[in-house]
């Protein structure tokens, strides 16, 4: 009985033990299984590195490296960058600043070709390198005009939102749909914004920095002091969309009584130039005296300085703040 009770014993021993046994690892194992585990961690933080790296924001101001560099070193950068925003043209400031020296460059080489002028090479190539500047402020400028235009029945919209039972961030979301660009653009950001987790607050102060409007300003200012104050949202929204379209029917009734000192204004920046233009292709040397001599040049000069006078006098008495 013993006998088959120590059989039985090692019979389970062999059964269960033995394999066991068997499956440890061997030392040259364990250093396989180390040597595995360091690289698959070393992996990993590899992976991980990389990942960080994809999720930083790449400030990336010009395609050429040296340039994207010194760009990103002075603080003009952040300046191009918002204005070119705000003027919703997808050019880099890299891009910007190369137009603007090869159109300041060029004309005045070709001129001072024709001419033997530097005066006249330096106007030139003053005049040509403003147009790129010129035409990002220009569609700066119609952007916010067709925002300010279209604000007050965005904030109807946001009015009978509120009316019919929907809280701010949904008013701002049906805004964000059903409005025109850019007053669509501009709140879809703001009520992303407030969904990411950003405080209205914020979320306001961001989308007037994109959009620096007064009347913005004003419908921002409503909704802060009513949101720690306490009242009636809607009213305070229907009052300060009158409050802007008054402001903008004012602002088209000065326009309209000074159209005529803007145009003379035009007209007068304008008349010497084409004129000077003009008796060039009729007589070409009577009219470069100006430039031949230097009686002419001081006249050139003085001619332009008081070009430029009278037309900022005459925008300062036409530009009437509402």
């Amino acid at each position: 009985m013993g006998i088959i009770a120590v059989l039985v014993f090692i019979g389970v021993f062999v059964v269960i033990a033995l394999p066991m046994v068997l499956a440890a690892p061997s030392d040259n194992s364990k250093k396989a299984l180390a040597t595995l585990d360091a690289a698959l961690k070393s992996e990993s933080k590899q992976v991980m590195l990389q990942q960080n790296m994809d999720l930083r924001k790449d400030e990336q101001l010009s395609s050429i490296p040296w340039l994207n560099k010194k760009l990103l070193s002075i603080e003009l950068a952040p300046y191009l960058r918002k204005m070119l925003s705000q003027a919703e043209l997808n050019w880099s400031p890299g891009r910007l600043l190369i137009m603007t020296v090869a159109c300041l460059a060029l004309p005045s080489y070709f001129v001072f070709l024709s001419f033997q002028s530097y005066p006249l090479a330096l106007v030139a190539g003053v005049v040509c390198g403003s147009l790129p500047f010129g035409w990002v402020y220009f569609k700066r400028s119609r952007r916010f005009s067709a925002f300010e235009k279209n604000l007050p029945e965005a904030l109807d919209l946001m009015v009978s939102g509120l009316r019919a039972g929907h809280s701010l961030l949904a008013a701002m979301a049906l805004v964000s749909r059903e409005c025109p660009e850019p007053v669509k653009g501009e709140f879809k950001i703001c009520f992303e914004e407030q969904n990411y987790g950003l405080e209205m607050k914020t979320a306001l102060e961001n989308m007037l920095a994109r959009v620096p409007l007064q009347d913005l300003k004003i419908t921002a200012t409503a909704i802060l002091i009513q949101k720690e104050s306490g009242g009636n949202l809607a009213e305070v929204l229907d009052k300060t969309s009158h409050v802007i379209r008054e402001r903008f029917r004012l602002k088209r009734q000065i326009m309209v009584h000074t159209a005529q000192g803007r145009l003379t204004g035009l007209v007068l920046t304008c008349l010497p130039i084409v004129l000077g233009i003009g008796i060039y292709f009729v007589d070409p040397d009577m009219i470069s005296i100006l430039w031949h001599r230097q009686i002419g040049i001081y006249l050139m000069w003085g001619a332009a300085g008081l070009i430029m006078l009278g037309g900022f006098v005459i925008y300062k008495i036409v530009d009437i703040d509402v």
